[in-house]
């Protein structure tokens, strides 16, 4: 853990105090800000968004290295929202199973090739579901009807087409969706994938910890200490 914040000017507890801030609240980097000085801890936001992008991904890889030793269900909801960065709009395809979120993916594009390499990337990390349900969009069935015929995926998987048994997940990118600071503007795609894989974390975190009815409620700091900790 230690080699992740070496050289740091700062103490690796005040880093996650801002990023715990950050992903888990609706707030710009500038609010962040605010609310460190007014614990007379002075970090600049632009300081916030650097932590933001260095340690981000790091958060989702440490969470989903972790993520891949519970019991997973076989049966995948799959369905992609979009993201609007440098006022166009990019897509991000998520996947969850009964137990809360497996994979998600930044993409330009929202076409067969892209739901393609998203299912291919989950059979990789997570091996063959039982069934995948997805919406009624065409290049999500060819996607899938393709895999099965190239032997990626096998023919067994049933492949469920409603867009009403998607509604879990539909309702579940609102949630994430909401996490992102409405002052926010993104710029680029790699500081958007950063942003939304922190909040995707502390976002599946709270959901762990909301069925484990915790005693003294959800801490995002503590979880971020933790996932570092055990992971590193």
């Amino acid at each position: 853990m230690k080699k992740l914040f070496k050289g740091k000017q700062y103490d690796f507890r005040i880093i996650i105090e801002a990023l715990g801030l950050y992903y888990h609240f609706s707030l710009s980097y500038r609010d962040c800000e605010k609310i460190m000085r007014k614990f007379s801890i002075g970090i600049d936001h632009t300081t916030i968004y650097r932590w933001n992008k260095q340690y981000g991904k790091t958060l989702y890889h440490l969470w989903k290295r972790r993520n891949r030793r519970r019991a997973l269900s076989k049966s995948w909801r799959i369905d992609e929202t979009y993201i609007k960065v440098k006022g166009k709009y990019c897509y991000l395809y998520r996947a969850i199973d009964s137990n809360g979120l497996l994979d998600m993916w930044l993409r330009n594009n929202r076409n067969t090739v892209s739901t393609k390499a998203f299912i291919k990337r989950l059979i990789r990390d997570y091996g063959q579901p039982r069934s995948i349900v997805t919406d009624k969009y065409a290049p999500s069935i060819k996607a899938i009807n393709e895999l099965k015929s190239e032997g990626f995926l096998d023919k067994s998987v049933n492949h469920w087409q409603s867009k009403y048994l998607n509604n879990i997940l539909e309702q579940d990118h609102r949630k994430v969706k909401s996490k992102i600071p409405y002052s926010n503007s993104f710029q680029s795609t790699y500081t958007t994938a950063s942003t939304i894989k922190g909040i995707e974390v502390v976002s599946a975190m709270y959901k762990i910890s909301r069925r484990e009815i915790t005693l003294f409620g959800f801490c995002p700091w503590a979880e971020i200490e933790r996932l570092f900790k055990t992971t590193c």
